[in-house]
């Protein structure tokens, strides 16, 4: 929960370092309202392509997660950029690498609310319906809380402060996103199999020890070795299964991968083809 009100207060409190970045354009940089108005949108680009973030962390877990990899990944995108250009003189009296940086920045900030809005998404399945309200609007006002902040101390900043301070101070924000969701936990994936065979495995010899706990050592010697024989067959045979899976499994992955996309790209088209209304 706190993880998203910060997340949505952050994408709210950037109007605090657009406002130097506007400045920047305009009059240091000296630009023409049409060149500085294409420069933005370049920069702004990331955002338009918002649907493809949201199937590269469907499709291609990182280390078994899909959520948690790419919000570090996101935060370290968004910190980097800003302390570059807080730092780099020459990097801010540069329009193109300038640009550069603003496109890597709000590549990061993009990813990240695709991955919190798809984290809001998984809570609502998991709560019920009737928590989707609630998260909408807890959303929503914390990134409504950011920008008044962010606008109103923006201006104050900019006509108190160097312009590279701005940009270094700003940069705290992405920094404690980062520190912040080093310490979400993730549930992984892929181990239930491998879980599961070690304890029939362990269930198989306790029954045995306990069947023949009280009985003689003949009959009950020669069965026990016996039932032992047969479960070792038993766990070379799993042995030889899961060693054949593994090469299944390497192969499988990539078309997995493969029609995981697929099915993303046709479920995406099939959206957009509808009205926005029923969107």
């Amino acid at each position: 929960m706190w993880l998203v009100c910060l997340i949505y207060f952050i994408q709210g409190f950037r109007s605090f370092v657009w406002t130097a970045v506007s400045y920047q354009m305009k009059d240091i940089m000296k630009l023409s309202p049409s060149t500085s108005q294409f420069l933005v949108s370049a920069a702004f680009f990331p955002w338009s392509i918002k649907p493809i973030y949201g199937i590269v962390s469907d499709c291609i877990p990182i280390k078994q997660r899909k959520r948690v990899p790419y919000l570090i990944i996101s935060s370290g995108l968004s910190l980097f950029p800003w302390l570059i250009i807080g730092l780099s003189e020459h990097l801010r009296s540069s329009s193109n690498l300038f640009t550069l940086m603003l496109i890597v920045q709000n590549l990061g900030s993009a990813m990240a609310d695709v991955v919190i809005d798809a984290m809001i998404a998984e809570a609502v399945r998991s709560a019920g319906s009737e928590f989707a309200g609630d998260l909408q609007s807890l959303s929503w006002s914390s990134m409504a809380v950011g920008g008044i902040f962010g606008s109103l101390l923006g201006g104050y900043a900019l006509s108190n402060l160097p312009i590279n301070a701005i940009y270094i101070i700003f940069s705290a924000l992405p920094l404690f996103q980062l520190v912040t969701c080093v310490f979400v936990k993730e549930s992984s994936k892929g181990f239930d199999s491998t879980i599961d065979n070690a304890a029939h495995d362990h269930a198989d010899d306790q029954n045995i020890d306990s069947a023949f706990a009280g009985q003689g050592s003949g009959e009950s010697f020669k069965y026990v070795s016996t039932r032992r024989r047969k479960g070792a067959r038993k766990k070379n045979k799993r042995r030889t299964l899961s060693k054949r899976s593994e090469g299944h499994e390497k192969h499988n992955k990539s078309v997995n991968l493969y029609s995981s996309l697929k099915s993303a790209f046709i479920s995406l088209c099939t959206a957009f083809k509808q009205p926005a209304i029923l969107r």
